[in-house]
Parts: structure tokens; C-alpha cells; sequence
């Protein structure tokens, strides 16, 4: 066996084995943690997504059946232990760029919807109701957007926004010059806070990103901002948030990522009771937006996984340069 795929679903069977029917693909529903890992057996090369478990403990029993290849289907890699990968000589490859504008359309996709409430709209013309009271919004044209880190997919969202007529003030510990003709300026995050009508976040999630949105920065913004998350749920202190929505100080949150998803995102639990209370509480109000990590999810993207995982491993299987290799 090639590789062994875990968190496997429909569509990645489809695209991979499109993509490379010759290799020899073991697909898996289960997460990788110690309790699945000896699915891997046999393997040359493990394939995961963004909740599975690529610990410290993982990487060893990876070692111990003799794989020394991890692919990332993702950009993000904060599930990945990358110390004791690179101890143990086990090679981590990631798709850092599968397609920045379908997660940047998603995300402009949500600002709309919430703003002009079009999922409740839709819900009403349904049951033949055709009132406007309660549906009001307001343009986005010359409102101001914060976003928060400025790499493939902030550059692309800004490049949307900018089309919209929007002021777009950003924040990125490294500055890219190619966001300057979009008409966006750089500024510190106490700034973009204080000034933001609309907050989009961009950035990975690290130790120093943890909670970037906590209690303190939430009393930063304008009472009744937007706040859209597309990357990393832990970015968000999701109590605080909460208690933000509680006291009108975001008015409106849209929500593609959750800190605790990896109990519940890519499954079908309609016929379950959700024991999540913090998910749950979310879900309550009226103002809250939440899809399911589905930002990335157009064929153009899941092509480009496809196509971009295949390489990687060809790559690394043959001890080549491999230009993702973390």
C-alpha cells in the first residue's frame, strides 16, 4: 500500500484517485489518533486533514510501522508536532495553496449573507412570507473591513473587497507588497479594532495567534461589528464570544471553523444529540452564521489538493526537493 488516508470522504476518494489511479490508496472514515493508527500498517505514507491528530505520540507510532511520509491535505499544519517529526526523519508535506479564492469567496459569501440576512430571506419566501421587517443591512460600500493576516487567502479577500468599494485596513507581522494596489493599508491591530465595521480573520493558528480574539480585543471593537472566522476556530475565545454576542458588542458572526470541531465537522449527526453546550449556545442566536469548514470545498480546490498531495508524495517517495515540505 501507498498511502492510507485518514478523516477519508466521498470527494477525496473521488479526486485522488482521479488524480493517480495507479497508486496503490488505502481510504479510511476514522481520524488518525493512537486509537486508529494501526489502520496505517503497511503503508508508505499517511494522508490527513486538519483534525487529525498528528502528535508527538502519533509520530512515533507512525515510526514504529516503519512510515517516515505524512501528507497534508491542507495549508494549516498546527495539528502537527513538527519537532519530533523532523527527530524521528519523518518528511511532512503540505497543498499550501489549493485555491485562496474559494475560501476568500466564501467568506465575502458570508459577510453578504448576514448582512442582508439572505438565509432568513430565503426561509420566509419559503413559508410565503414576504415582510421586510427584520431583514434590513446596510452597504458595504464605503463601510471598513479589517483584515487580520494578508497571505494567499487575506490577499484575495481584499482584492473582492476592494471591488466592493470598501476601505480595507490590514494586520500581518509581514507585511506583502502585492495587497498596496488593492488600495488597503497596513495599520496595528489597536487601530484596525478600533475602526473595523467588518472583522475577517486570515491568520494561522499559532501559540502567539491563540485567542487573538479574547475579551480584552472584543472591548476593542465597535459595538456591533462583524466578526467572520474562515481559518482557525482557535483563533476565537469562543466564552467571550459569546458573552459579546450577549451584550450586542458583535452584532453579527459568521463562523466557518469552530475551536472544538473535530467532534462534529465533516459528519452527519442529525440524528444525534450534540453534547457540545458551547456549540449548541451558538446556535441560538439569531445573528450567528456557522458552516461547516466547507470555505475551501469548490472542484477547483479539491482538484488542486488532489494534484498537489499526489506530487508530494511522488516527491518525497523518491527522495526528490519537494518545495511543500515543512
Amino acid at each position: 500500500m501507498d498511502i492510507c488516508l485518514f478523516s477519508a470522504q466521498p470527494y477525496d476518494e473521488e479526486f485522488l484517485q482521479r488524480e493517480a489511479p495507479a497508486l496503490d490508496w488505502r481510504f479510511t472514515a476514522q481520524p488518525l489518533n493512537l486509537e486508529s493508527l494501526s489502520l496505517a500498517t503497511g503503508a508508505r505514507a499517511v494522508c490527513v486533514f486538519v483534525n487529525d491528530k498528528v502528535n508527538a505520540d502519533v509520530l512515533h507510532g507512525l515510526a514504529a510501522l516503519g512510515i517516515n511520509i505524512v501528507l497534508l491535505r491542507c495549508a494549516g499544519f498546527n495539528n502537527v508536532d513538527l519537532a519530533t517529526a523532523k527527530q524521528l526523519g519523518i518528511a511532512v508535506a503540505r497543498v499550501p495553496a489549493y485555491s485562496p479564492e474559494a475560501v476568500a469567496e466564501h467568506c465575502v459569501g458570508m459577510m453578504l449573507c448576514l448582512n442582508r440576512k439572505l438565509h432568513k430571506a430565503y426561509n420566509r419566501v419559503r413559508d410565503d412570507n414576504f415582510s421586510l421587517v427584520g431583514l434590513l443591512g446596510f452597504n458595504l460600500h464605503g463601510r471598513t473591513v479589517g483584515l487580520i493576516g494578508t497571505g494567499r487567502i487575506g490577499l484575495a479577500t481584499a482584492r473582492i473587497l476592494a471591488g466592493f468599494g470598501m476601505k480595507i485596513l490590514c494586520y500581518d507581522v509581514a507585511p506583502q507588497p502585492e495587497l498596496l494596489p488593492t488600495g488597503a493599508s497596513y495599520v496595528e491591530l489597536a487601530e484596525l479594532f478600533a475602526n473595523a465595521d467588518i472583522v475577517s480573520l486570515h491568520c494561522p493558528l499559532t501559540p502567539q495567534t491563540h485567542h487573538l480574539i479574547n475579551e480584552q480585543t472584543l472591548k476593542q471593537m465597535k459595538p456591533g461589528v462583524m466578526l467572520i472566522n474562515t481559518s482557525r476556530g482557535g483563533l476565537i475565545d469562543t466564552q467571550a464570544v459569546i458573552q459579546a454576542l450577549k451584550n450586542k458588542q458583535i452584532g453579527l458572526l459568521g463562523l466557518d471553523v469552530y475551536e472544538q470541531e473535530g467532534d462534529l465537522f465533516f459528519k452527519d449527526l442529525s440524528d444525534e444529540v450534540i453534547a457540545d453546550e458551547v456549540f449548541q449556545r451558538l446556535l441560538t442566536f439569531p445573528n450567528v452564521l456557522i458552516t461547516g469548514h466547507q470555505a475551501f470545498f469548490t472542484a477547483d480546490a479539491m482538484q488542486q489538493i488532489a494534484s498537489t498531495t499526489v506530487a508530494n508524495y511522488r516527491s518525497l517517495s523518491q527522495g526528490s526537493d519537494c518545495a511543500n515540505r515543512l
